[in-house]
């Protein structure tokens, strides 16, 4: 499962201009609209609240919500609308079906700094929480508030990049707890790509607007991405399983940002490997990972038999009749992340490197997390031929930990001084 990050462009980037006596601001926003007001021509704005259609609640006018807004108090006007609940173009179609000569779309506190570059049908730019706060404050703040909205152009090198979309799931794995999920983040905010004719920009039926390319936000946009890196991978080494591509995807992704900074949230808050599973991935560095944790697939049948699956569900995934004759522990199982959701007391469990470069030693080094410490054996592995493979043992262990403490996270890593083999360790001591 791919999870999706900004990258470090801002592609089509509209201004705000807001006008006041004595006061003039700009804010940047993102669009991909079509249609633009008049060059430095003024309109009024207005939060979408003020144009509340009689019968509708604030709140939904607020929103932008279908049938919430009344023309009359809308028509000509700039409206500002919060972004939640209800598609982002959702909103800007109900704002132009208001007469509304342009939209701003402002992020709750929620999606904080992540602005997403939308296909909508009227001039319309959509702006972080910060920004938002301060256009509805310049708006609630004069009897005559005005505006206009430049016309898209492209920025590139934005920092910090990459850093972790708002709308993805951020929560250990409710299946398999001793799986750390998501296993990688890839690029999937505002990524231009080929698009359907069957369907507008917008994907909405009000759409009838054809394009060849399309700006798409989603894991529908990162999970081309690692399936590229995946197939890349495949054709240079044809004989690797998919666990050790998997492996080397995941042990070299990085979890810094472009200014060199631990990867946050649209929140600005820091992430954690519940967001960005291994980290960001890095293709180049996936191609030469130095050593894999690989499994086989008779792995993967002893993995479905320890979580009860019988002989017939099995048969649907390998063909043939398969009898559960041996159950594993999911703490061993040999994956690139580590994570204990219960610890008590100690733990030690067992991980399988193969060596997947040339021959080198590598050392291990261990970031532990608070309250929990980890121990390996042994603390370096030689590897005097490609294929070769060692086994290490890994002790965790709880100390001073408080009751009801959340997850804590490090890392290990094993190194030769060129290659850095990086497994993310997710730990709950209870």
């Amino acid at each position: 499962m791919t999870m999706t990050a900004r990258q470090g462009s801002r592609l089509l980037v509209e201004g705000l201009w807001c006008s006041a006596t004595g006061l003039a601001t700009k804010n940047q926003g993102e669009s991909l609209s079509t249609k633009a007001l008049p060059k430095k021509k003024f309109f009024p704005i207005i939060s979408a609240e003020n144009a509340k259609a009689a019968n509708a609640l604030a709140g939904d006018a607020l929103l932008c919500k279908a049938g919430s807004l009344d023309h009359k108090k809308a028509k000509g006007k700039i409206l500002v609308c919060l972004r939640g609940d209800n598609a982002r173009v959702d909103k800007g179609q109900q704002a132009a079906l208001s007469g509304a000569a342009g939209m701003v779309l402002a992020n709750d506190k929620l999606s904080g700094s992540e602005i997403i570059a939308d296909s909508h049908v009227l001039p319309a730019s959509q702006i972080n929480f910060s920004d938002g706060v301060a256009v509805f404050s310049y708006v609630n703040s004069t009897r005559s508030p005005w505006a206009y909205i430049t016309h898209p152009t492209t920025l590139l090198g934005m920092t910090p990049a990459p850093f972790m979309a708002s709308f993805l799931s951020r929560r250990p794995n409710t299946v398999v707890p001793e799986i750390l999920k998501p296993d990688i983040t890839g690029p999937g905010v505002s990524v231009i790509a080929a698009y359907t004719g069957a369907q507008g920009p917008t994907n909405q039926d009000f759409d009838p607007r054809r394009v060849l390319f399309n700006s798409v936000s989603g894991t529908s946009m990162s999970c081309p991405r690692i399936s590229g890196i995946v197939g890349l991978l495949k054709a240079i080494y044809p004989t690797w399983s998919p666990a050790a591509i998997r492996s080397a995807i995941m042990t070299t992704a990085i979890t810094r940002d472009n200014v060199k900074e631990p990867l946050i949230t649209a929140s600005s808050m820091r992430a954690t490997p519940f967001s960005y599973g291994a980290g960001h991935v890095h293709p180049n560095r996936a191609v030469n990972p130095g050593l894999v944790y690989d499994l086989t697939a008779k792995d993967y049948l002893r993995f479905l038999c320890t979580l009860g699956y019988n002989q017939t569900q099995i048969a649907l995934f390998w063909g043939n009749p398969y009898r559960c004759s041996k159950l594993i522990s999911l703490i061993n199982f040999n994956y690139p992340s580590i994570t204990v959701p219960k610890l008590t007391g100690s733990i030690t469990m067992t991980r399988t490197v193969k060596n997947v470069g040339s021959p080198g030693t590598y050392a291990v080094r261990v970031r532990n997390q608070a309250g929990i410490s980890v121990s390996v054996k042994p603390e370096s592995l030689k590897f005097g031929k490609f294929g070769e493979e060692k086994q290490v043992k890994l002790t965790l262990k709880a100390e001073k930990v408080e009751k009801g403490r959340d997850y804590v996270f490090g890392e290990l890593t094993w190194s030769d001084g060129k290659h850095f083999v990086r497994s993310p360790i997710v730990v709950k001591a209870v």
